[in-house]
C-alpha cells in the first residue's frame, strides 16, 4: 500500500508540473557576433603588424620607442623591394613619357599613393597604440618631405605633372553650377 501511495504522489507532483509552468527566465538573447571591423581597421592592424616585426627583424632590433623618422625611412625603402610602380630613371628613354612602348629595366616602387596611406593607417595606429602626437616618428617632417619627394619623382618619371587641386569657394560653385 505504500509504494501505491508513493506512486500515485510522484504521478499527482508529476502531472501537476507538467499542467502548470513555473515562471521561468526570460530568453537569453542569442550569442552576439563580433562587432564587424572595416576594412580600413583591418588593413591598419595589417600595417601595424607589419611594422612590428621590420623593427623586431632589424639589425639590431628596434624598440619603438626609439624609433625616428630615419628609421621610417629605412621602413619605407625596405618596402620598395616589394612595389608594382614602374618608376622610370633619369637616363631612361621612357623617362617621363606615361605610356612606354616597350619595357625597360627601371625599377618597381611602392605607388606615391600606396606610401601616403600607409603613413596615414601608421601614425593613428600608433596613436592608438599609446604613442603621443608630439613624438609620433611617422608624422616626422622627414617622412612628410620624403612623401613630397616620392611623389614629384613619380609624377616627373611618368610623364604626369602633379598639382594640388584648388579649392574653390561655395559662390564660385554656385555660380558654376547655374550656369551649366
Amino acid at each position: 500500500k505504500t509504494n501505491t501511495a508513493m506512486l500515485d504522489v510522484y504521478s499527482t507532483i508529476n502531472s501537476v508540473s507538467q499542467n502548470f509552468s513555473l515562471p521561468s527566465a526570460p530568453p537569453l538573447p542569442p550569442p552576439s557576433s563580433p562587432p564587424t571591423v572595416s576594412r580600413y581597421e583591418l588593413q591598419k592592424r595589417r600595417d601595424w603588424n607589419t611594422f612590428g616585426q621590420y623593427l623586431r627583424n632589424h639589425k639590431p632590433p628596434l624598440i619603438l620607442s626609439r624609433c625616428s623618422g630615419a628609421n621610417i625611412l629605412e621602413f619605407l625603402k625596405y618596402l620598395d623591394q616589394f612595389g608594382k610602380t614602374k618608376v622610370h630613371n633619369c637616363n631612361c628613354p621612357f623617362f617621363g613619357d606615361p605610356h612606354p612602348p616597350a619595357p625597360c629595366n627601371c625599377p618597381l616602387k611602392q605607388a606615391w599613393g600606396s606610401l601616403d596611406a600607409l603613413i596615414g593607417r601608421l601614425r593613428a595606429a600608433f596613436e592608438e597604440n599609446g604613442g603621443r602626437t608630439e613624438t609620433n616618428p611617422f608624422g616626422a617632417r622627414a617622412v612628410r618631405l620624403y612623401l613630397k619627394e616620392v611623389r614629384d619623382t613619380q609624377a616627373k618619371a611618368r610623364g604626369i605633372a602633379y598639382e594640388k587641386k584648388k579649392r574653390r569657394n561655395i559662390k564660385q560653385r554656385i555660380s558654376t553650377n547655374i550656369c551649366d
